[in-house]
């Protein structure tokens, strides 16, 4: 009898156990996907230097993006929601980083073709991050948008939490201002990889890394 309620409480600290280790690793990870990024602190006028040019009777959309970033890839597929609210009235632009010194065609990545393949978006390489520094851009997925006259309306990310689609207030207020010319938000959270730091784990693919 001792030894079966010996083994039941061995049982009861060990099941006790293991679920504060799972509580605590879903909460460490429910942290880290909420927790946002750094964010832009865009110009307030579109970058007269930029390579890049705005539409002059629409709204343009500046996205800043690390083509191996996981948590972007979400990202992508809300600007594909954006755009096809947006009827017409959005041109955008998706700045994907090449740092230097990087093989050819590595920002081609399967981010860099879902960006292409939507409808009013130009995938565009960003060479040494020069466009995302003329944004003031630090995050993949940092969105930006800016009217007809080149003046910033929205600077923030387009995903609620990181990696995660659905409602957010990122896309709510590009719509609104696209289409009714006026939002309740000019700001949100962005989630996603630093765009400039060596120590990513996005910065430089695995099958990359053997041929530095």
């Amino acid at each position: 009898m001792p030894r079966a309620k010996n083994a039941r409480g061995v049982l009861l600290v060990g099941t006790i156990s293991w679920l504060l280790v799972i509580s605590f690793g879903l909460w460490i990870l429910w942290g880290y996907e909420n927790t946002p990024d750094k964010a832009a602190e865009p110009p307030q006028q579109w970058p007269a230097d930029s390579k890049i040019q705005p539409a002059r009777d629409h709204a343009t959309l500046v996205m800043l993006a690390h083509p191996h970033c996981p948590c972007t890839r979400a990202t992508i597929g809300e600007l594909a929601s954006i755009m096809a609210h947006s009827q017409g009235r959005l041109t955008a632009y998706v700045l994907f980083l090449k740092p230097a010194g990087f093989s050819e065609e590595w920002e081609k990545s399967d981010l860099w073709r879902s960006a292409a393949s939507i409808p009013g978006v130009t995938a565009v390489i960003d060479d040494e991050g020069a466009e995302a520094a003329r944004f003031h851009a630090a995050t993949s997925g940092q969105t930006l948008l800016y009217d007809g006259g080149g003046h910033l309306l929205f600077s923030g990310g387009i995903t609620g939490s990181r990696g995660h689609s659905g409602d957010n207030a990122g896309h709510t207020a590009i719509v609104s201002f696209v289409n009714s010319g006026a939002a309740e938000q000019t700001e949100s959270f962005v989630f996603g990889c630093p765009l400039f730091d060596p120590n990513s784990e996005c910065r430089m693919p695995k099958n990359e890394k053997h041929k530095h």
